[in-house]
């Protein structure tokens, strides 16, 4: 039977839970990561979408500046950032804290065409997802 990792948002009123492992961790440097998490950077863990659920509570959207391509989810009320929803993809991604019990240990950074940091730790630099998470696996110029 799959793992099932459970957690909640910042103030507790959301509970989510996400099934098995996730199909990769890495921080995003995407043009609506950074604005929405005001941060350079936004890590994330990404699961099937099916994989992730919400357990109690709701949670609300907030519009991405690439709507086509990610939703934010809030606890509602509150602007707890939880996870964010890739339709066209079929991915959920969670933000690491939420669900403390998976040991957060990237392996990439996704720009999206657009980095903000100069990155230098060895992680591979990627347009999008890598091929075995479904995605393209093209690389971007340091």
């Amino acid at each position: 039977m799959a793992a099932k990792h459970r957690g909640t948002c910042f103030c507790g009123s959301v509970e989510v839970e996400a099934t098995g492992d996730p199909l990769e961790m890495g921080y995003c440097h995407c043009a609506s990561c950074r604005h929405y998490s005001g941060a350079p950077l936004s890590p994330y863990l990404l699961w099937r979408a099916e994989g992730v659920t919400v357990t109690r509570g709701r949670t609300s959207s907030a519009g991405s500046t690439r709507p086509a391509r990610a939703t934010g989810s809030t606890a509602s009320g509150a602007a707890a950032h939880v996870m964010t929803s890739h339709p066209g993809m079929g991915f959920t991604d969670v933000r690491p804290p939420v669900l403390p019990g998976v040991a957060f240990e990237p392996t990439v950074h996704l720009n999206y065409a657009e980095a903000v940091l100069p990155i230098r730790d060895g992680l591979a630099k990627l347009r999008d997802f890598p091929a075995h998470a479904g995605g393209s696996g093209e690389t971007v110029p340091e």
